[in-house]
């Protein structure tokens, strides 16, 4: 039997995409939505993948810590970094290794963080999905 689960989970973020050719490149946000499909080899005992509020839990607080509220930003970006970091801010920027566009997103959270945060429960997320928009969005899968 090929059972799987989704779970959405929303957040509000800024980012700017270095090099874009049209208004992308100019920094703004988005309300996300995550959409996480989670399989295992086996049902629980009382039939389930994994209980939902755990996707929430595990997945849904880091992705509160480091992006919600907060401006996801290329390490090469030297520009909105040294902008950001001259304001007063509760967090600070989530600097990372790739350009913040749904694509990489999408692949970071599968390839990334879901393994981390859900390490030792047996469930893998084969597919995630990141809405930028209602209209836009990106998958990457397993």
């Amino acid at each position: 039997m090929k059972v799987k689960i989704t779970r959405l989970l929303e957040f509000d973020a800024g980012h700017r995409v270095m090099n874009h050719e049209s208004k992308c490149a100019t920094l703004h946000g988005h309300r996300y939505k995550i959409e996480l499909v989670a399989e295992a080899e086996q049902l629980d005992d009382i039939g389930r993948i994994i209980d939902f509020s755990v996707l929430k839990e595990k997945i849904g607080t880091w992705i509160d810590r480091e992006w919600d509220h907060n401006v996801i930003v290329f390490n090469k970006d030297a520009e909105t970094l040294n902008a950001l970091r001259s304001i007063p801010r509760k967090k600070e920027p989530f600097v990372s290794e790739w350009n913040p566009t749904a694509e990489n997103m999408a692949d970071y959270l599968l390839k990334t963080v879901c393994p981390a945060e859900l390490s030792g429960t047996g469930v893998t997320i084969t597919r995630v999905v990141v809405w930028e928009t209602p209209n836009c969005h990106a998958e990457a899968n397993l």
